[in-house]
């Protein structure tokens, strides 16, 4: 359980690994797609799709060993394990937040998602 100073806190150790995740997936993405018969990239060819996928690997491994929860890769969304007012929440924070603003009740999901009072 994080307090939500604590989650921002992680979150802001955290950016630039999430900000490596957001590169490496576009690039990823870009490599498959040129192997798939698409456009051809300067990228490379499948042995760097192969190793665009493990840094991948390793970069989502590094967001959960820190507690949080990765809930989506595109976009990404990691949420905090949390309690507000005694209540179970996921404090959130999705691809282009510009910190750690937002919660959801973790019984109702994004769906529910409020401003942090």
């Amino acid at each position: 359980m994080f307090s939500v100073p604590e989650a921002r806190e992680e979150l802001a150790g955290l950016l630039p690994v999430l900000t490596e995740i957001v590169a490496v997936r576009a690039d990823a993405a870009e490599l498959a797609a040129s192997l798939d018969g698409g456009t051809p990239t300067g990228l490379g060819g499948l042995p760097e799709l192969k190793a665009a996928q493990a840094r991948l690997d390793d970069l989502m491994t590094r967001v959960q060993e820190t507690g949080a929860e990765l809930k989506g890769f595109a976009p990404l969304l990691v949420d905090f394990p949390a309690e507000l007012d005694g209540v179970p929440v996921l404090l959130c924070w999705l691809e282009g937040d510009d910190g750690l603003h937002w919660y959801h009740r973790a019984d109702i999901g994004f769906a529910g998602r409020r401003p942090l009072p």
